[in-house]
């Protein structure tokens, strides 16, 4: 028999690549489904959310920056860590979603998979949803995508893993930096995916987790006049909060991706482009090609 002392986690902020507390000093308990406690973790104030969005406008230039083949490196990355912890995600959403061990290793299976499909993407999805347009002169006109900046993200409540990496990895393949918001109830996976970002190459500041209570967290995010868009997945289940939140973003015209109802998200089907897209704006160039004669382009 052993008399040694298990050594209990301390869960943290993940904010410009560091691992705060909260500024606040507030924590608050996480239980799993049949209420027995899990961990005390960070209960995020309004200070902590504009330390974050300091951090993710620092970060947009040198992420949006790079090369789209470099953030599929790094995102990759990212993947390869995941999958060296996975025995570690496996036990957290299990006991946060509760799940039998064999499903919650689906669960991280397929958030694993999703990582690396959206790794993919970074030097693709340029060429789906830009090119070259016709026009009736003497001109290129070419069409390409552009990160819209800082965006927070409202990670679903009950997908604590599968879930946040779906809301998360589109937003940042495609040059955004983003604010996560973790799920309220099973916010665990999400703060320990702080700890894989921060030894995968990613710079400080392109993804900050936050946890705590999502409408408190959420308000002044919204109201931010630094913060370019938010995506309000983890508010599907309240009208009243996501109505409020629209609204507040409204002052500076961000960005809103709407949620669809709770019981119309299906995390495990095929996720398609549009959470990419939702957060890249679109820049047309004009270039005078020259005189045309009768054989054509002079250029």
């Amino acid at each position: 028999m052993s008399d040694r002392l298990s050594v209990f986690k301390t869960y943290k902020l993940y904010v410009g690549g560091k691992f705060p507390r909260s500024e606040s000093g507030r924590v608050y308990e996480v239980t799993d489904k049949k209420g027995n406690w899990l961990a005390n973790v960070p209960l995020s104030s309004r200070k902590d959310a504009r330390d974050a969005v300091v951090a993710a406008r620092k970060a947009v230039g040198g992420w949006s920056g790079a090369t789209a083949y470099n953030r599929g490196q790094v995102l990759y990355r990212v993947a390869e860590m995941l999958e060296g912890r996975k025995e570690q995600f496996v036990r957290e959403v299990a006991e946060s979603e509760g799940l039998s061990k064999s499903k919650a290793a689906a669960v991280v299976d397929a958030a694993i998979d999703r990582w690396v499909w959206y790794a993919g993407w970074t030097d693709k999805i340029a060429q789906v949803v830009g090119g070259g347009n016709p026009v009736a002169g003497p001109f290129f006109n070419l069409s390409s995508p552009e990160p819209t900046g800082v965006v927070v993200v409202l990670a679903p409540q009950d997908s604590s893993f599968l879930g946040l990496v779906s809301v998360i990895a589109p937003v940042i393949a495609t040059g955004n930096t983003a604010i996560v918001i973790a799920s309220e109830k099973s916010p665990l996976p999400a703060l320990s995916l702080g700890e894989v970002l921060a030894t995968s190459d990613l710079p400080g500041g392109v993804v900050n987790i936050l946890s705590g209570r999502t409408a408190e967290i959420a308000a002044p995010l919204a109201a931010h006049q630094d913060v370019n868009a938010i995506d309000l997945t983890g508010a599907g289940a309240d009208d009243a909060l996501a109505k409020e939140l629209e609204i507040a973003a409204a002052d500076n015209l961000k960005r809103v991706l709407r949620p669809q109802p709770v019981d119309e998200v299906d995390w495990s089907a095929d996720p398609g482009t549009d959470r990419m897209t939702a957060f890249l704006e679109t820049k047309t160039v004009w270039h005078p090609t020259g005189a045309l004669g009768a054989s054509g382009s002079s250029y």
